[in-house]
């Protein structure tokens, strides 16, 4: 399968902010999110071709017992299922950080970090071609596919905001998907590539958050380490 990266380093973002984890970075992706922070595992997939063996085998040189399987879109990965299910062997806690546009099968899950695509994520034509913005308005929302995803795994529901013009977009998803899915399930996270972006979003949202019983979501490494690989 092509990875980009493993490495280790602490949870950024969601309910396990702070936690020392393994992240194994799948490169590939079925959307072009206009504003992605890792295009080397998207938009022009970097990495290696290398079999599960020598992924556990570097997964095994750190400590952590939390492991992130993230992308990219780590769902599209050649031979994820069989990945996982090997983590699972290994008796690691397995997050899966994914825009839930693909179902799960049965693959092993501890918490399904659910990052559903908004209007705010369409690729520039300029950038992508036309093609590309097709295929990415068709693929990034696909309500059936994330009522498979709550209804089977401990969840959360992972927004990349802009301003408060997202909220009714969250707000109409979030009720069409008919499944009971708490305020404290939905994490709103600032969009930006860096902290001072991101900071610059942070009161906005957290208003939000306040009138609506829904979770602020940090982007902690960026305020520790920047945008850089590896972190």
């Amino acid at each position: 399968m092509l990875i980009s990266e493993i490495f280790y380093s602490i949870q950024g973002e969601g309910e396990l902010t702070g936690v020392p984890s393994t992240f194994v970075r799948t490169s590939g992706c079925n959307l072009r999110c206009s504003w992605c922070d890792t295009k080397y595992a998207s938009w022009e997939p970097e990495g290696e071709d290398i079999d599960i063996d020598a992924v556990l085998a570097e997964v095994r040189k750190f400590p952590a017992r939390h492991c992130v399987v993230t992308g990219g879109e780590p769902m599209v990965a050649k031979g994820i299922h069989e990945l996982m299910a090997a983590l699972r062997a290994e008796g690691y806690h397995l997050t899966i950080e994914t825009a839930a546009t693909v179902s799960p099968g049965e693959i092993e899950c501890d918490l399904a970090s659910l990052s559903p695509k908004l209007g705010n994520s369409t690729p520039n034509p300029d950038e992508v071609g036309d093609g590309w913005v097709d295929k990415h308005e068709q693929m990034r929302l696909q309500p059936d596919i994330i009522r498979e995803w709550i209804s089977r795994y401990p969840f959360q529901l992972k927004f990349v905001v802009e301003g408060p013009g997202d909220l009714d977009e969250i707000k109409v998803l979030v009720a069409g998907l008919g499944e009971d899915v708490p305020p404290h399930r939905i994490m709103l996270m600032p969009e930006g590539t860096t902290a001072e972006q991101t900071r610059e979003r942070e009161n906005t949202l957290i208003d939000i958050c306040r009138d609506n019983g829904y979770r602020y979501c940090r982007r902690l490494h960026l305020d520790l380490f920047g945008n850089t690989r590896g972190t």
